[in-house]
This record gives structure tokens, sequence and C-alpha cells, in this order.
């Protein structure tokens, strides 16, 4: 276990929309440091979003991260021998950061496209409430409900 709690760092907000959002995505779909390229690919793929929802791309963008960030998830605890999954409000940070993986993990599952033109589908899908990563949420929501009843056992 750490001594101390690590330290947040600030993220500066990219330079097009101005926004940490779109610096966390982009960081998010950086692979090997190369971040000219993951920039092109989000802002792209923004592009994409705002066109096919007649939308401004920030509006769509954050209404998507909305509809795919979870309330609550499931910790495991052990108590008497047992290990029980008991549901936990997740912190806003977190959320955020759980809804940019699992919005980047859909996108990247697809295959047969651009990353870009996948990273798109997938925040249309997440703005309309359907797709992988708001399925995975429901799927959180679905065991956090389910182990509702060793709701007191947290700590």
């Amino acid at each position: 276990m750490r001594r101390r709690r690590a330290v947040k760092r600030e993220v500066a907000p990219d330079p097009i929309y101005n926004d940490v959002l779109v610096t966390k995505l982009i960081n998010r779909v950086m692979k090997d440091g190369k971040k000219s390229k993951a920039e092109k690919i989000v802002y792209k793929a923004l592009e994409m979003l705002s066109e096919k929802t007649k939308q401004p791309p920030m509006e769509a963008f954050k209404k998507a991260i909305n509809n795919v960030k979870p309330l609550l998830e499931v910790r495991p605890r052990r108590v008497g021998g047992a290990t029980y999954q008991i549901p936990f409000e997740v912190p806003e940070d977190r959320a955020l950061s759980l809804a940019l993986r699992w919005i980047v993990a859909a996108a990247r599952a697809k295959s047969g496209r651009p990353t870009s033109e996948r990273l798109a589908l997938e925040l249309i899908d997440a703005y309309n409430g359907t797709g992988v990563a708001v399925k995975k949420r429901e799927d959180v929501h679905r065991m956090a409900e389910a182990g509702k009843a060793y709701a007191h056992f947290r700590w």
C-alpha cells in the first residue's frame, strides 16, 4: 500500500476545443507516446460525431461520456472467509476515467475501419445510449444491484 495518497496531475486543456476532457481522451487513445497521431484520431472522431448528431462536438461528446459514466461499482470484500461483491458509489474522477477507458476499449475492439471512425461510431453509440461501452456500464450497475444485500459490509 501507499504511504500517502497519490497526487492528481493537472492535465492541460487541448488546443482546439480548450477542454480537459478531450485531452484525457487523447491521452487514453495515445499509444507508444504518439500524441499527434492520437490527436488526429480524436479530432476526426469528434468531427464525425458532430456531423452525425447535428450538435456541437463538445455537447455531443459530453453527453456521450455522461451516458457511459457509472454511478456504482462493486469491490470485493472478504468477510469471514467469504468474498462479497460490495457496491460503492463511484467518485466523479474515477467515473470519468472508466467511461473514457470503456469507450476507447470498445472502439479498439471493433475491426475493419480506421481508428478515428471506430471511435466516432462508439461515441455516437454512447450518445444514443447504445453500444458496447454503455452495455459495460449497465453490466456494472447490474452487478452493483445484485450485491446490494451486502452494502452493509462497506467500510
